[in-house]
């Protein structure tokens, strides 16, 4: 069930190569795991956070991480 006006993140984690750029810029949404390869604790981006959580996605240098709508 999509929640209104929510935004989700998608990761590829196979895509992910643990350059932790997505952290660095939107540190709410993207952690690093003991290997370095990105996840997040919820994958709806908590509201206020949908401009950095979009940058951080885009910054992705493997293109790993997508956001949209929920």
């Amino acid at each position: 069930m999509s929640e209104k006006g929510k935004l989700k993140v998608v990761i590829n984690k196979p895509a992910c190569c643990g350059y932790g750029v997505c952290a660095e810029i939107c540190p709410e949404v993207y952690k690093l795991d003991e290997h370095g390869i990105v996840y997040v604790d919820d994958e709806i981006v908590p509201e206020g956070l949908e401009d950095a959580a979009r940058e951080g996605a885009d910054a992705c240098p493997q293109s790993a991480l997508a956001v949209e709508d929920a």
